[in-house]
């Protein structure tokens, strides 16, 4: 299933895409989509629905971020070895964690706002696992089995704030709308393998990434198993897994984002965005 949540921020209503890639109402079935509403049970129920028979969502509604509740949105830092490399560090010798605000989720269509003093604000297409049950101490054998599915994140970045002004990753990383996630979240059963898929983005119409998630130093399943073995990882929880190389920051001489541009980004089968910047004034 492709699960999805449209309307105005705040007041989004639960989705699913139809056969035909029409919006299909799924309020008669679910609160929302997070929390008890993506856990095994709940999506196994829903995905005996026939979207033909549920309510048509007309119009061209905004698409709002594809998970609510999420408690937590952690993110992983180098776990591309080409990336790694264009960015002058060494591949770790395990994951690099650090955290991203959830106050920065925004839907997959909606503004990138440039924050106030940046300079140096960056792109970064990242694959994201959805956590569906909680996870504590599970094994990567397991590991999968508490995921509710993938989505398209972007993971923009603020270079001077992430690196130059000393401190955490944090802070470069948790302005607000810096969390695009969707459009979609696609159930686990429709991903074969979540370690080949193909990502790109693009800056005003010309491919500045373009990588294959084949080539993550720590894939999906080790991932989910590694966290877990530091914290519990809840339903709507989000992991963001890194990004493959092509960003601003490694290019020469380095690019970022102004206001006025235009990225689009997107995964094979998770479905794109496309975010206009404007400054946050």
């Amino acid at each position: 299933m492709k699960l999805l949540r449209y309307g105005e921020p705040g007041a989004e209503k639960p989705a699913v895409l139809d056969a035909n890639g029409a919006i299909r109402d799924l309020s008669g079935h679910v609160s929302d989509i997070g929390g008890k509403d993506i856990d095994p049970t709940t999506l196994a129920e829903l995905a005996k629905l026939d979207p033909a028979s549920l309510p048509l969502v007309t119009g061209t509604p905004r698409i709002g971020p594809c998970v609510t509740g999420t408690g937590k949105f952690i993110c992983i830092g180098l776990n591309y070895a080409d990336h790694a490399a264009e960015s002058g560090m060494a591949v770790p010798p395990e994951p690099v964690i650090f955290m991203k605000a959830t106050s920065a989720i925004v839907g997959p269509n909606d503004d990138l706002l440039i924050p106030r003093g940046s300079e140096k604000t960056d792109w970064e297409v990242e694959l994201g696992v959805v956590i569906g049950k909680t996870a504590k101490y599970v094994s990567e054998a397991d590991a999968l089995d508490y995921v509710a599915g993938y989505c398209t994140v972007h993971d923009v970045s603020e270079r001077a704030f992430q690196i130059e002004r000393s401190g955490q990753w944090t802070k470069g990383k948790s302005c607000d709308t810096f969390g695009p996630i969707g459009p979609w979240l696609v159930t686990k059963d429709e991903v074969a393998d979540p370690q080949n898929l193909g990502l790109w983005l693009k800056v005003n119409g010309e491919t500045v990434q373009y990588g294959t998630t084949k080539t993550m130093v720590y894939g999906a399943a080790f991932l989910v198993s590694y966290l877990s073995q530091f914290m519990s990882l809840h339903p709507g929880d989000i992991i963001s897994t890194g990004t493959p190389p092509g960003v601003g920051m490694g290019m020469k001489p380095p690019r970022y984002l102004k206001a006025g541009d235009v990225v689009e980004l997107g995964i094979e089968g998770l479905g794109s965005q496309k975010q206009t910047t404007r400054a946050d004034i």
